[in-house]
């Protein structure tokens, strides 16, 4: 997997500046694939532009979607950044731990990015298998977001580098795991939503909260394709089942 094949992903950026200096620190290291969720912005715009300079053609090329599953569309590897802890049992890592492992799989893999003001939310959060915090200084821990992006940017590039100049031992030691891509993953979530509603373990007021735990933990697991398909074979033998229980 190369560069290329990150996909650099903005929920609702709010400043064209911003949006500007990560398209062209994006050129800088090589990475090329950005978008841009609900931007809040004028991201062609002559701000946009000016901090841009030769990354501009990133902007111009910049993927433009209205939800955060819609920018994860065929991706099978996904980091968020965070600053917060939570309640969750997935760490917090740094960049140089977590980061290589989106060059590890064949395919499509996404870094998330949230909002300048405050970050991405606990649903948004859901959609990413790892978690990515930048270790600062514990005075002043905030960084602004094109900062942040670059720094991602850089280790990727640096790991980029020393996968490329490995031998063919160590290249051939990274597994291919066939992973399941994120759109359908999420249609496992609903089925499952649903029929866990439907025998009364879920109740519509709770569904949101306690569907984050079971999100939390397959996004842990990793799901390969054929795991993907047991599970919803579970899933759609049971909804039959019940269903003929319910006929006689």
């Amino acid at each position: 997997m190369t560069l290329a094949d990150i996909k650099i992903v903005l929920v609702e950026p709010a400043g064209p500046l911003n949006v500007g200096s990560i398209a062209r620190v994006m050129k800088n290291f090589g990475l090329s694939q950005l978008v841009l969720v609900n931007p809040k912005c004028d991201y062609l715009g002559a701000e946009a532009k000016l901090m841009a300079v030769r990354g501009f053609d990133i902007l111009e090329s910049a993927s433009i979607v209205n939800s955060l599953p819609s920018a994860l569309t065929g991706c099978k590897r996904t980091i968020a950044t965070t600053g917060v802890d939570h309640d969750w049992n997935a760490p917090l890592e740094a960049p140089r731990t977590a980061l290589p492992w989106l060059l590890e799989e064949v395919g499509i893999s996404a870094l998330i990015f949230g909002r300048e003001d405050r970050g991405l939310s606990n649903e948004e959060l859901n959609y990413a298998q790892r978690f990515v915090r930048i270790p600062s200084s514990r005075e002043y821990s905030s960084l602004n977001l094109a900062m942040a992006v670059g720094i991602c940017c850089y280790e990727l590039a640096q790991q980029a580098q020393v996968l490329s100049n490995s031998d063919s031992e160590v290249v051939k030691s990274i597994p291919d795991t066939d992973l399941a891509p994120v759109e359908l993953v999420e249609s496992y979530y609903q089925q499952l939503e649903s029929l866990l509603l439907s025998v009364g373990y879920l109740f519509p007021h709770t569904a949101a909260r306690r569907m984050e735990k079971f999100r939390q933990l397959y996004n842990r697991a990793h799901l390969r394709n054929n795991e993907l398909a047991m599970l919803r074979g579970i899933l759609s033998q049971v909804q039959w089942a019940l269903g003929k229980n319910n006929s006689k």
